[in-house]
């Protein structure tokens, strides 16, 4: 694939990934007591703090996936929080049967989304055109 065509197809699934995860943690400031709510049913240590915290490592992680600054730390953060909430926040296999398929949705979506982080981290040692150019490898 022509160089510029690969820059400008790995640029614009920066943006469009890095852009919802960041959008993403930003509804977690924004909508943080029903956040904290569903954090605190679901049994999460210092619900509204686990909420916050979160929301800042997805706000910064999808931020430095678009903008190309520490992707390889952006894109294993990303990773790292979606699995761990697909498994505690999302147990499809642990709940009412009329909850399970959102459950399982959001699971999968969680999922996949890991999978696409790690692939942004794996590329993240290259050199990335349109980018900030700073990380740590």
């Amino acid at each position: 694939m022509a160089t510029g065509l690969a820059d400008a197809l790995l640029l614009v699934g920066r943006l469009l990934f890095g852009g919802v995860v960041a959008f993403m943690g930003l509804n977690h400031f924004l909508q943080i007591d029903a956040m904290a709510g569903y954090a605190e049913h679901k049994g999460l240590p210092a619900p509204r703090l686990s909420v916050l915290a979160s929301g800042a490592l997805l706000v910064l992680g999808g931020a430095g996936i678009a903008a190309g600054a520490f992707p390889v730390l952006s894109g294993v953060a990303v990773a790292a929080f979606l699995v761990v909430a697909a498994v505690t926040m999302h147990d499809f296999w642990a709940v009412p049967e009329d909850q399970q398929q959102d459950e399982m949705t959001q699971f999968l979506k969680n999922a996949i989304m890991a999978g696409g982080a790690l692939a942004l981290a794996a590329v993240g040692t290259q050199e990335w055109a349109y980018s900030l150019g700073i990380g740590l490898f």
